[in-house]
């Protein structure tokens, strides 16, 4: 029997009804580097018509966001802090931390590398900056970013150089951050995923280049973890491991890999290692 047009709206008006109910919106904090490089807005899409779920996020430093899963203001993390991620499942405000994707940190300065830093490792670097009094950028706002940098001055000179007037805590996101490092003729440390997005922005116009590059110790591993519902009653556990299962899937891992400005990988998946 044919349907009528009116049953056939109808039917039309209870299959979107059926599937709003389904539907669930996925609260995410986030570091700035997923959010400034574009990532989560080409994750969101594809997210979306795979479970029907939205993806909405605030971008901060991992530090913030953990504070923010504590705070029980979202569902789920998405950073790349890992010894203050496992200090905050361990402490029992997250759950199911799950590896997605890495890349590096590196170390930019202008081009014509005033402090001569070029090829040395991070505390050959640092320690040379220091020497020259040379002009050092840091985010300085417990991002992971930051968390990391802080570790590398330690490990150059035993302490962060907070106090002397050539080193400048910005306390903005990265983007920023590398913009004021190239206004003043200073160095910062990045991520490379967030420089390669600042290198597409400015072009020829570009006065920056890596100076550091390569050590183990740059490495950057970013994770999920969902926020405890025992300690968060309100967090919707079912959305925040939907996302974590979609992640992980190979097809969406090839999607992060397929993620490229310039030509270049921004982040390199490994959610199966």
């Amino acid at each position: 029997m044919k349907l009528n047009r009116f049953s056939m709206l109808l039917a039309s008006l209870s299959m979107v009804v059926s599937a709003n109910l389904f539907a669930d919106d996925l609260m995410m904090a986030t570091t700035t580097s997923t959010d400034n490089t574009g990532l989560l807005d080409y994750l969101a899409p594809k997210y979306k018509q795979d479970t029907g779920n939205t993806l909405k996020w605030v971008a901060t430093g991992t530090g913030k966001a953990l504070k923010m899963g504590q705070n029980c203001d979202v569902d789920i993390l998405f950073v790349h802090a890992p010894a203050s991620e496992k200090k905050f499942v361990e402490a029992g405000y997250g759950e199911n931390r799950k590896q997605v994707m890495y890349n590096d940190f590196i170390i930019v300065g202008p081009k014509s590398d005033p402090a001569k830093v070029t090829g040395m490792t991070p505390a050959q670097a640092l320690t040379k900056i220091k020497n020259d009094k040379a002009n050092f950028f840091s985010r300085g706002d417990n991002s992971g970013t930051n968390k990391k940098e802080i570790s590398l001055w330690k490990t150059a000179l035993s302490a962060t150089p907070d106090k002397e007037s050539w080193y400048v805590q910005t306390g903005q996101g990265m983007l920023r951050t590398i913009n004021m490092s190239a206004e003043k003729n200073g160095y910062t440390m990045t991520d490379r995923g967030t420089w390669i997005k600042y290198v597409s922005q400015k072009g020829e116009d570009n006065s920056m280049k890596i100076v550091v590059e390569g050590d183990k110790s740059l490495f950057n591993q970013y994770s999920v973890i969902t926020i405890n519902k025992d300690k968060c009653s309100n967090v919707n556990t079912t959305a925040a491991t939907s996302f974590t299962n979609w992640i992980v899937k190979e097809e969406n891992q090839k999607f992060i890999a397929d993620f490229k400005l310039l030509g270049k990988a921004l982040f390199v998946p490994n959610a199966d290692k």
